[in-house]
């Protein structure tokens, strides 16, 4: 436990693993209460099976892939406390026998995005599932990335300068001012939602450097996406 946590304080100094005898103490209105039941169940296959059964409630068919490999690869889950906020650390073994640590938010959360909040009722309804029932992002624990970004992390586009928009071979089919980017790969391209045109679920592939991809599904594109990160 000691060696795991030298490891994640690399990438946060401040992040504190819950010990389950001590959930109890913390305000229950602080965490979901699907999160008190699975964190009093000893049984690290059954809570995470307890886990899994949120997202399978809530996106089972949009997040197919992600949830079949969680149950094949997850290892574990922990209660993290960083800065005052909660999260669920999962612990993933890849198919080369290598671990990754991905970090699912609180829905339970503060929203932190003001700009996203004003528009949040416009937002495609399976994008505000996942963050009010399932987590409030959920992404790589070391690069923040190849997920869900939190709210309050979540690219407004019309907020930077694209120099991509002067290289486009056809007319801007999106509204930056009604665009927000919520998966990163962390390397400037997002999977992003213009809440003018977000019916069935409906996206855009944008880019600092390439050429957007428009109407996209956002879920079929996120679903494959977490799980080329988590085999990487």
């Amino acid at each position: 436990m000691e060696q795991k946590l030298n490891y994640l304080r690399k990438y946060n100094r401040t992040i504190n693993l819950i010990p389950l005898d001590e959930i109890d103490n913390i305000d229950f209105n602080l965490l979901p209460n699907d999160w008190h039941r699975l964190f009093k169940e000893k049984d690290i296959k059954n809570r995470i099976n307890m886990l899994l059964g949120i997202w399978e409630k809530y996106l089972g068919v949009e997040l197919s892939k992600t949830i079949l490999y969680l149950f094949d690869h997850l290892e574990n889950i922990e209660l993290i406390e960083i800065m005052g906020q909660y999260f669920i650390l999962y612990t993933i073994k890849d198919s080369k026998g290598e671990i990754a640590y991905y970090q699912g938010g609180n829905p339970n959360g503060k929203f932190n995005n003001e700009k996203l909040e004003k528009a949040w009722d416009k937002i495609s309804g399976s994008v505000r599932k996942f963050y009010e029932n399932v987590h409030n992002g959920f992404y790589d624990y070391t690069s923040k990335s190849m997920g869900l970004v939190q709210l309050e992390s979540v690219t407004y586009l019309d907020d930077y300068e694209w120099g991509i928009i002067e290289e486009l071979q056809e007319p801007l089919q999106i509204n930056l001012k009604t665009s927000f980017g919520f998966f990163t790969n962390g390397m400037g391209t997002y999977i992003a939602v213009d809440y003018e045109n977000c019916n069935n679920d409906n996206a855009v592939l944008w880019s600092a450097k390439r050429q957007p991809r428009y109407n996209i599904n956002f879920w079929n594109h996120i679903d494959e996406w977490i799980v080329i990160g988590l085999e990487q």
